[in-house]
């Protein structure tokens, strides 16, 4: 698709890459662009790239085109429309659309019968103006680090094809990270937003447990599962949040508190702030470019001061146990029934989980409510702490070992070594991209429970301040 070059600024920056959501609901708003063009832009871009990159196994244009044209009739009527009006996004697969079998990356639910109602997430996205253009793809069952599915495909690093994009969100990293949509959710059970932000090379957030619905999504171990969402600046992550908080009686653990809006917040000065970074545990078992870009960000906020969270090595171990237990429950039917139609490796680890003593895994539960006791001590005396994301850059498509601290590991299960023990009791994170070369790698910003505005205003002076950044993707 050519488009006029009069109406292309407004949707695309000089490098390729789109234009902020604000900017492009803004041009929408005012009559300077439709928002059929925007989706039509979008559109295109998916059928031009995606066959390289595989991050979506569904495309919604029809829904799309109407969905526009409709926002259109209603700005021509004169109708104030919402925030994010015009902006193109995608959901991963996990997410109900309507009309779509929701897959969760599997093969099995496929079988499934089309989704009657879209997800919560999907549902507020919309109604403040943005545009649903597709599902992208994932590892099955949310039960991966890579972004390497067995039954369609890997999804390709939109900085070099030849790697990983992260997992289990491998597709929502891949679309914003080549530009292929602004903006994409997906699901962080035990880092599975921040793996992915951190190999694509763009700014996710994984909420507050309990801070956004899960309602109409397919899980994998609920008393872990955050959605949110992913996008190329602070701004545009923080606007997509705000659109989808809320309470909703249809998720049990959604929180029954007030919307607390934090776009307006970004700017406010972090100065008083207590920011330390993340020691012991977390400074092991990183590859170069972990540690430098953790020290470019602790550097520009000045941090001084390390942290020590208590007996993480064990969290992480306590999070596998409780994962692989409570996933092997949900899908024990499956595996009775048709264990074939599994990925081999997912199918292991669920097995696996389904033998796990119970002793252990009560356990793994009391000491969750002991770490979690814990860390909420600590930041009574901090307000953000500084981690890794990743132990090092996208490693290579089929790649199944890497060497930390002079031990030779698998990769699949080692590449959220400093997510899990986060996830593990629910606190909010950003994750932010620090672009070295030749591959971005991410940071993860961490505050305590509801204070995602804390986590997005010291991304959102980092990313002013230039030492965090989405990179153009060359080539999409």
């Amino acid at each position: 698709m050519q488009l006029d070059p009069v109406v292309t600024p407004h949707i695309f920056q000089p490098n390729g890459a789109w234009r902020p959501a604000s900017e492009i609901a803004q041009a929408v708003a005012a009559k300077k662009i439709s928002a059929l063009a925007v989706t039509e832009a979008a559109l295109a871009r998916i059928a031009e790239h995606d066959p390289v990159l595989n991050a979506f196994t569904d495309v919604t244009a029809d829904r799309a085109r109407a969905t526009a044209k409709a926002l259109d009739a209603a700005i021509a009527s004169g109708q104030s429309v919402g925030p994010l009006a015009g902006v193109p996004f995608a959901v991963k697969n996990l997410f109900d659309v309507t009309g779509l079998p929701t897959r969760a990356g599997s093969r099995i639910n496929r079988d499934r019968p089309a989704s009657t109602r879209d997800a919560t997430l999907v549902e507020r996205m919309e109604a403040a103006g943005a545009i649903l253009v597709g599902a992208l793809n994932m590892g099955e069952y949310a039960y991966d680090f890579t972004g390497e599915n067995f039954h369609d495909g890997p999804s390709r690093n939109p900085h070099d094809v030849t790697r990983m994009t992260g997992g289990s969100s491998g597709g929502s990293g891949g679309a914003v990270g080549g530009s292929l949509v602004p903006l994409a959710l997906g699901s962080d059970t035990n880092g599975s937003i921040r793996v992915p932000s951190s190999f694509c090379g763009i700014f996710g957030l994984k909420p507050t447990y309990g801070r956004l619905s899960r309602a109409r999504s397919f899980p994998f171990v609920a008393s872990f599962d955050h959605l949110g969402p992913f996008a190329r600046s602070v701004e545009d992550l923080a606007l997509s949040y705000d659109a989808m908080q809320g309470p909703d009686a249809e998720d049990a653990a959604c929180s029954t508190r007030a919307i607390e809006p934090v776009t307006a917040l970004l700017g406010q000065d972090i100065g008083s702030l207590r920011i330390a970074a993340a020691g012991g545990y977390f400074r092991k078992n990183l590859f170069p470019e972990a540690q430098e870009a953790v020290a470019r960000v602790t550097k520009a906020l000045g941090v001084t001061r390390d942290f020590e969270l208590p007996e993480v090595a064990r969290a992480r171990s306590a999070a596998y146990v409780i994962s692989t237990v409570e996933g092997a429950s949900l899908h024990l039917d499956r595996l009775r029934t048709r264990p074939n139609d599994f990925d081999p490796a997912v199918r292991d680890r669920l097995l696996a989980g389904a033998m796990v003593p119970a002793p252990l895994v009560d356990r793994a539960q009391k000491f969750r409510r002991w770490y979690r006791a814990k860390v909420l001590e600590l930041f009574k005396e901090v307000d953000v702490i500084i981690a890794p994301a990743t132990p090092c850059i996208a490693p290579k498509l089929g790649q199944a070992t890497f060497v930390l601290d002079g031990v030779e590991l698998p990769v699949r299960a080692n590449i959220g070594i400093h997510t899990q023990p986060i996830s593990f009791i629910g606190l909010p994170v950003v994750a932010v991209p620090v672009p070295l070369d030749p591959m971005p790698i991410g940071v993860q910003i961490i505050a305590a429970p509801w204070r995602e505005d804390i986590a997005l205003r010291v991304a959102y002076a980092l990313e002013r301040a230039g030492v965090v950044a989405a990179p153009s993707a060359k080539g999409f």
